[in-house]
């Protein structure tokens, strides 16, 4: 088969790959469509840790494909069915994934990350992901690119959660790429008040619009503080996410937040640069909640699909531009470009048999 595969920083070839085969317990998928994302980005840089010197590896980790083998015992999926993954799995026994967050496991897999990945034409999954229910059947009916993007989804839900979002809540968003938008369309999905977005991009903000957000604010054009505080009637944001990985968004927020909010740090910094100031009084005489996510745990990814399936949250016009595997570097261009949302690797042909 031809898979994209890691060599090195700045070194992602198209070549021959060894196809998979299944082994007990294990399938293999034909890969239907692979999104493109940060961690994609990061990899390809070398900046990730889990891609250390002399790895070669497939990336890809956002995934949907059709199950083609059965390893001896799999008895729970069938030849031909269509499934999501979610890329991540536990140890099972440390007291994180005792309490269901495999997605801060010290020893955890991840697809693309610490094995082979969805850049390819076709991905082994091993027994761990079926014993742990990481494969997730979907509606024939739904889009696959689509739901190709549960797994930030479930990322962006993940992040939510620690938000406690009510139907009385006014949502701060601040950053408008493609987790920006999510958290647009899970927090409209949660019912709340009002959603505010923040971004300096006009492109973006017209996509921020038109997907819903009550009031859409060009920061390096406007006040945000006063735009803020005149949307929520002086009072603030119940709930802020800083969904761009920018330090003066981290600063800013506790300035934004109303007496009680919560905040969200959903973007990471940069490594090596990674030190925020925070007005502690700010967090003290506010009462202010601060947090930091990370990851999903199957839970968050099984909910990311739930409401996928029932039609609550559609994420098909997050999908900006599709490629076949053989123009990767393309694919990767446009997203290092920053003008779309969602790259996805659609559709991809089998060109060996297994």
């Amino acid at each position: 088969m031809i898979a994209a595969v890691y060599h090195g920083p700045e070194d992602l070839r198209v070549e021959q790959f060894p196809t998979p085969s299944a082994r007990g317990g294990e399938v293999v998928l034909r890969v239907d469509h692979a999104s493109i994302c940060a961690t994609d980005l990061r990899i390809l840089k070398g900046a990730h840790r889990k891609y250390g010197p002399g790895t070669v590896r497939v990336p890809g980790h956002e995934v949907v494909g059709t199950i083609v083998e059965l390893g001896r015992g799999v008895n729970r999926y069938q030849l031909g069915q269509r499934v999501f993954v979610a890329p991540n799995v536990g140890c099972g026994r440390c007291p994180q994934c005792q309490r269901g967050q495999n997605n801060l496991c010290v020893n955890y897999d991840a697809l693309g990350i610490t094995l082979d990945g969805a850049f390819a034409e076709f991905m082994r999954i091993p027994a761990p992901f079926l014993e742990q229910e990481n494969l997730i059947p979907f509606d024939e009916k739904l889009e696959g690119a689509a739901v190709a993007l549960a797994e930030p989804f479930a990322c962006v839900l993940h992040g939510q959660h620690a938000l406690h979002l009510s139907s009385n809540d006014i949502v701060l968003i601040l950053g408008a790429g493609p987790i920006g938008i999510m958290h647009l369309l899970a927090a409209r999905a949660a019912g709340v008040k009002k959603i505010l977005v923040s971004e300096q991009s006009p492109e973006r903000l017209r996509i921020a619009a038109n997907m819903g957000a009550d009031r859409v604010i060009n920061f390096r054009e406007e006040s945000l503080p006063d735009l803020v505080s005149a949307e929520t009637g002086d009072r603030g944001a119940d709930a802020i996410v800083v969904a761009a990985g920018v330090r003066e968004a981290m600063e800013t927020a506790p300035a934004l937040a109303g007496i009680g909010g919560r905040i969200n740090f959903f973007a990471g910094l940069p490594s090596g640069d990674t030190n925020v100031v925070l007005d502690a009084n700010l967090i003290h005489y506010k009462e202010l909640i601060v947090t930091g996510t990370t990851g999903c745990s199957t839970a968050d990814c099984r909910l990311s699909m739930d409401l996928i399936s029932s039609g609550k949250v559609d994420l098909a016009p997050l999908v900006s531009r599709r490629y076949d595997l053989e123009h990767v570097t393309d694919a990767f261009s446009a997203v290092r470009a920053g003008n779309v949302l969602k790259v996805v690797l659609q559709q991809i042909q089998a060109r060996s048999e297994l």
